[in-house]
């Protein structure tokens, strides 16, 4: 069993590796093209394109990484089937149940080398990409509203720890790629929702250890009534060059805003839904994207799990190609259907988990009476 097992895995791994390289190629090509547009504006040049692209494709090798393994567990198995190896594998006493638990030793590298892209390599060449390419074109980061980049945050006595004593709004005219601030407004308000301070700053630095350190800054008190005095106004105002405050605000939660949940790691998106979770805002959007996160690995077995019953299709029953073809249909019909079950769940509001693990549960139910079928035949 142990030679076979070396020789399905050798097949399969080659097979998908073929098909993800095929698709790899054709989305690079697409988005490519799509970039030819801005080659020659503003210092956007044609390496700094292809660079962009090289580095959107572990990104690709992740969310492809399903139907890859689909269409290239399909042609190996069909292989098998045409050339009446698979016939020899059953006579040989070789169960469904034996098949599948080696294909399912097989789907557990492919599902650790997914967690792998989808963790640690994609979030970071997806964010290298973009950086590079607004430094090339000398931009800085999209803007959320004409106004600019809105954020919350609490006010604690103690920096970040202690009691919360008020809430604190950031109003961010522009980000640059390397994180720096500009145009910043604060305002901060206390337990009653009471304006206390507004502090405008030209620049904001991140000193790390979640401190800032404004430069320019105008800083202006609002005095409650009950506090002012008759010589004390109500309203004073300050002027610093420089000055620091602590926030749980950092550079990294400022470029989730921009960034697409489907691209940012499992890790990212849990401690930026905590964040929203303290703050009092919605993190649906977020939360369907972890657990999509935590089950998309899985999908891999349920894309083995479909392949299996293609081995049992003798090759009079359809040639190669039209298996081929057949898994390229269910590949991008697990892609259309999870991400439209992403956008019912946000919409109506579906348990995060439900929502990302019903693509996958309604796929491996079609597997199942699938190789049901062939079996019986």
């Amino acid at each position: 069993m142990r030679v076979l097992q070396r020789y399905i895995t050798a097949e399969i791994v080659r097979s998908v590796a073929f098909a993800l390289a095929a698709f790899l190629a054709l989305f690079a090509f697409f988005e490519l093209m799509g970039q030819l547009e801005a080659v020659g504006r503003n210092g956007y040049q044609l390496q700094t394109a292809l660079l962009y692209v090289a580095m959107g494709l572990p990104g690709n090798v992740y969310e492809l990484m399903p139907t890859a393994v689909l269409i290239g567990t399909i042609y190996a198995l069909a292989q098998f089937a045409a050339n009446s190896e698979f016939t020899i594998m059953r006579v040989s006493s070789m169960s469904t149940r034996m098949t599948a638990k080696a294909l399912a030793k097989i789907g557990f590298g492919f599902a650790i080398f997914t967690i792998l892209f989808g963790e640690l390599v994609a979030p970071k060449t997806t964010e290298f990409g973009e950086k590079l390419k607004l430094q090339a074109q000398g931009s800085s980061l999209s803007q959320q509203f004409r106004s600019g980049l809105w954020a919350k945050d609490v006010i604690k006595d103690n920096g970040l720890d202690g009691n919360v004593i008020g809430t604190r709004f950031l109003n961010i005219q522009r980000m640059t790629p390397e994180g720096m601030l500009e145009g910043v407004k604060i305002y901060e308000l206390d337990k009653d929702f009471h304006m206390s301070d507004m502090i405008v700053a030209a620049r904001g630095d991140y000193l790390g250890e979640h401190k800032w350190q404004l430069t320019d800054v105008q800083k202006t008190t609002f005095i409650a009534n009950d506090k002012a005095s008759a010589i004390t106004s109500p309203i004073t105002t300050s002027k610093n060059k420089t000055t620091t405050f602590i926030s749980e605000v950092t550079p990294e939660i400022l470029s989730v805003l921009f960034a697409d949940p489907d691209r940012m790691s499992a890790y990212d998106l849990r401690a930026y839904t905590k964040h929203l979770e303290a703050n009092n805002q919605r993190t649906e959007r977020y939360e369907i994207a972890f657990w999509k996160k935590v089950v998309y690995p899985l999908s891999i077995f349920v894309m083995m799990a479909l392949a299996l019953p293609f081995a049992y299709l003798h090759f009079r029953a359809g040639g190669v190609s039209l298996k081929i073809f057949t898994g390229i249909m269910i590949g991008v019909s697990f892609q259309l259907i999870n991400n439209l079950f992403s956008h019912l769940g946000l919409l109506n509001s579906w348990p995060a988990l439900l929502t990302a693990a019903l693509p996958s549960t309604l796929f491996m139910l079609m597997a199942i009476v699938a190789l049901r079928w062939v079996e019986r035949r």
